[in-house]
């Protein structure tokens, strides 16, 4: 996106630049799903149905990890007792299209990212624009860290819970794919976006929204909210609600130390030039 001058820009150019944002994001998502067509045998055997199998490494490293905690075989997977099935006559060509695009989205992030630092750079000081190329890349890999903590831990315990959980031995689970595709997607897209908490409450910090007080003050509400979003996608025990608890639970306390930075560095500055 080409940079204009640093001056005041009228509502109208501000909505001409998010639409060339929006556009030019729409293309990097559909270069990715592009590609992404090209391999989507790999994605949907390997990685989409990777889960579905048994001997997926997360739970062989569960299982290794419960029997090093004493827990014995509690949360060894042996087996997965589902199907999965298409039950739509266009249900498969939907599934593929949606899949690409949300691939697509995943590998244009850092792109993305730059077209949005690029749309609010202007409102920035000067020595924070130079930092762009930091702030890309440290969003970028906590989105990706996110993807792969929602693909390797959530996914495989959610799977897991519900392929085992039933409420009669008379009904046998036989999962719609696009229903499991579905799940799959919202647990590794919003892992990825809630491990850029840290950066979204950086800007909420700068703008004022938002201050380590106010976090500090409801980290209790925070911390249960965790906790229940643990239990619902982890298998009753509390080997496994503990693995998915801690990550979210730094990620919060890791919000809480930038917002504080944000806050001190403000207040020196305001020192300095008074």
């Amino acid at each position: 996106m080409a940079k204009k001058e640093m001056k005041e820009m009228s509502f109208m150019e501000h909505l001409e630049e998010l639409r060339w944002l929006l556009v030019r994001s729409t293309i990097a998502v559909l270069i990715g799903a592009t590609a992404t067509f090209f391999i989507s045998d790999f994605i949907f055997d390997s990685i989409i149905f990777g889960p579905t199998n048994p001997n997926f490494i997360t739970y062989r490293l569960f299982c290794e990890l419960s029997n090093y905690v004493g827990f014995q075989e509690s949360i060894c997977v042996t087996e997965l007792p589902f199907v999965i099935q298409n039950t739509d006559m266009e249900g498969q060509v939907t599934i593929l299209i949606w899949t690409c695009i949300t691939a697509g989205f995943i590998f244009a992030f850092p792109y993305i990212l730059w077209l949005l630092w690029s749309f609010i750079s202007p409102a920035l000081y000067e020595k924070e624009r130079k930092n762009a190329k930091y702030f890309i890349f440290v969003a970028s890999i906590l989105f990706f860290i996110g993807v792969l903590f929602g693909y390797y831990v959530i996914v495989p315990m959610s799977v897991n819970f519900f392929a085992t959980f039933t409420v009669s031995s008379i009904i046998k689970n036989e999962f719609n794919v696009d229903s499991y595709i579905s799940m799959v997607k919202t647990s590794v897209i919003a892992c990825g976006l809630f491990f850029e908490l840290p950066i979204i409450i950086y800007f909420l910090t700068k703008l004022g929204l938002v201050t380590p007080e106010f976090l500090r003050k409801y980290r209790k509400y925070g911390i249960v909210i965790i906790l229940i979003v643990a239990a619902i996608v982890t298998p009753p025990d509390v080997v496994s609600q503990i693995i998915v608890s801690i990550p979210m639970l730094l990620i919060y306390e890791v919000s809480i130390f930038i917002s504080a930075f944000v806050v001190k560095r403000r207040l020196k500055a305001d020192e300095q030039s008074s």
